[in-house]
């Protein structure tokens, strides 16, 4: 334990080298896509990775999953490639690639020898306006898309309330619905839906590149000019408008029973802020106030007056994840020990979040936090695709490259008293959904 704390400590001393390891550059192309460049040259390995400003919120209404569905066609036919040849090739020159969907970005990557990168760009690239789909690709890949959510969602109890309590945790806002997409719905995409998605938000103006790894940003530029510059942005693309939220002003409640559920539990999400462009100060002390509240199984708040000194629960967590182009949401939950109602085990939550607020932060838990953080960070510099995620989600998630560094030191500027202050106000009842899962139905649901 003392070698590893000692070793921690000083890799930490060497921080703004090792941070100096991966130099950011960032242009735009003439056709309005941005361009971003990780240089980290401790392996000749590169992520590229195309991060397109469109995800599940910016679906058209009864088309949910569309976005998810466009993700898996586009490994079909293009005007250069045929179905499945640019995975078929980054496997052959030992790479891998991969896509996903998520709520404001949809993303495409490949991992590969980074003599390689002109091989993978041109072939991006050429899915990026050439998409040639046919009608034979939509039966099969929608059977696909419909066992991917059997398999993490309808075979999952937890999944399946997990989507009922986003439902009920946005009142007006897309996020409610899933990224998968309803299934009475993903039943009924088309051809014609899927080619109007690709169509309406898919170019170059509405794309973010972004190269981690051993990477030159002039080679980088060369051969983005050639591959992505002679793409003619795409006039259909309009700036993304999101209906907001109404105020809320009641309290959302849910009882659900599965008998697949391995142990009951409460489960409560607040709607909170999300990180914003230039003033990340709330949503870092909110980051903060998850890791001391829930973030650790044995030194998090939770644990320690639940599962050690009441002995109440046998797991806690809270958790928070600031990035996203809208409100987010703030999780807290509890799994009580055998025996214990959840009406207790609800109340017992309550109460050790009420303590902790009345106590304060201990100064040294913060600082062995905030110190974990630093040193997280510094390891991700070892993995381009981690370096490559913190750009490209953020920056198709309304930050700047700006934002993207500061935000460790607006982290590392949060104080304890920041902390309990924006505890009081994300811990409001009436923007909150509490849910209570259960193995069996009580009495008083079934009826």
């Amino acid at each position: 334990m003392r070698f590893a704390a000692v070793a921690l400590l000083a890799s930490l001393a060497f921080a703004p080298r090792i941070a100096a390891a991966a130099e950011v550059t960032s242009f735009e192309l003439d056709n309005g896509m941005q361009v971003v460049v990780v240089e980290n040259r401790r392996a000749p390995v590169i992520v590229h990775m195309v991060w397109y400003k469109v995800g599940a919120a910016d679906e058209p209404p009864g088309k949910s999953g569309i976005a998810h569905f466009l993700e898996h066609l586009m490994f079909k036919a293009t005007d250069e490639l045929e179905s499945g040849e640019l995975s078929d090739t980054v496997n052959r020159n030992g790479g891998s690639d991969n896509a996903f969907t998520a709520q404001d970005y949809t993303g495409y990557f490949q991992r590969i020898a980074s003599d390689r990168l002109e091989l993978v760009m041109s072939m991006e690239a050429s899915r990026m306006d050439g998409l040639r789909l046919v009608p034979e690709d939509i039966g099969t890949e929608r059977d696909v898309v419909i066992e991917e959510r059997n398999q993490r969602v309808e075979n999952d109890p937890g999944a399946l309330f997990g989507e009922q309590m986003r439902a009920a945790q946005y009142l007006n806002h897309p996020y409610s619905i899933p990224v998968i997409g309803w299934k009475h719905e993903a039943h009924s995409l088309t051809l014609e839906d899927a080619l109007a998605f690709y169509e309406a938000h898919y170019g170059p103006n509405n794309a973010v590149l972004v190269v981690a790894g051993d990477a030159d940003p002039d080679e980088v530029r060369r051969l983005a000019e050639k591959y992505y510059g002679v793409i003619p942005p795409n006039p259909n693309v309009v700036e993304r408008e999101r209906v907001t939220e109404p105020p809320q002003l009641a309290e959302r409640r849910l009882e659900y029973a599965d008998p697949r559920i391995g142990n009951d539990y409460v489960i409560r999400s607040y709607l909170a802020p999300e990180r914003d462009p230039g003033a990340q100060e709330e949503a870092a002390a909110l980051t903060l106030l998850a890791e001391v509240l829930g973030g650790s199984s044995t030194t998090s708040v939770l644990a320690q007056k639940l599962q050690f000194e009441s002995q109440q629960s046998i797991y806690t967590a809270a958790w928070y994840s600031g990035q996203s182009l809208d409100d987010t949401t703030f999780g807290i939950a509890n799994v009580p020990v055998p025996g214990t109602s959840l009406e207790d085990a609800e109340a017992a939550l309550d109460n050790a979040i009420a303590e902790f607020i009345e106590e304060g932060v201990d100064p040294e838990k913060l600082e062995r936090i905030k110190t974990q953080i630093r040193a997280s960070r510094i390891y991700a510099l070892d993995n381009p695709r981690a370096l490559a995620n913190r750009y490209g989600s953020a920056l198709t998630s309304g930050l700047t490259i700006a934002d993207v560094e500061a935000w460790p030191d607006v982290l590392q500027a949060v104080t304890e008293d920041d902390i309990i202050a924006a505890a009081k106000k994300v811990f409001d009842r009436r923007k909150a959904v509490t849910g209570h899962i259960r193995k069996s139905a009580t009495e008083e649901v079934t009826q």
